[in-house]
This record gives structure tokens, C-alpha cells and sequence, in this order.
């Protein structure tokens, strides 16, 4: 997401009436993560190509990841975890 821009399940916005750049709006978002977010952010960190492989399925994310977790342990880390947040 570029800075500024709102999520689209963000519903504070409606409430504060803005819809860019509201940190109140980020702030509520943020904190709405899932049950199964939590639950895929661990599995990626123990294996990353299972946690996106269960938030996208097979696809470019998840040959990127292979490929990352192949080229070090970290980087395949930091990609999963970020596919799994960005949804």
C-alpha cells in the first residue's frame, strides 16, 4: 500500500470522515488481525513457503518464496510474513 492510502476493510475512516492519512483509521486496522493470521504468521517463520502457500495458494508469491527461503533463511521470513500482512 502507498503512505496515505486507506485499507479497504479500514471502517474508522467513515467514522473520523477522512479517507487518507487518518493514523486513527491505521491504528484500527492494524489491530484487526485475525485468529488465522497469527496462526499462518508462525508457520511462516518456521517454514515460509507453508504460510503463504496457505495465504495465496501456489502461485508467483510462493515460487518467490521458495526461491528466497533457497537463498537464506531470513529473507523467505520477511517475504512470507509480509504476503500474510498484506493481504
Amino acid at each position: 500500500r502507498l503512505p496515505g492510502m486507506v485499507p479497504a476493510r479500514c471502517r474508522v475512516s467513515t467514522v473520523v470522515g477522512r479517507d487518507s492519512g487518518c493514523r486513527l483509521c491505521w491504528a484500527a486496522c492494524f489491530r484487526e488481525i485475525e485468529y488465522m493470521d497469527v496462526i499462518r504468521i508462525l508457520l511462516a517463520i518456521i517454514l515460509p513457503p507453508v504460510g503463504v502457500f496457505l495465504q495465496v495458494g501456489i502461485g508467483l508469491h510462493f515460487w518467490i518464496n521458495i526461491l528466497l527461503t533457497l537463498l537464506g533463511y531470513v529473507p523467505g521470513i520477511i517475504h512470507a510474513v509480509w504476503v500474510i500482512v498484506k493481504k
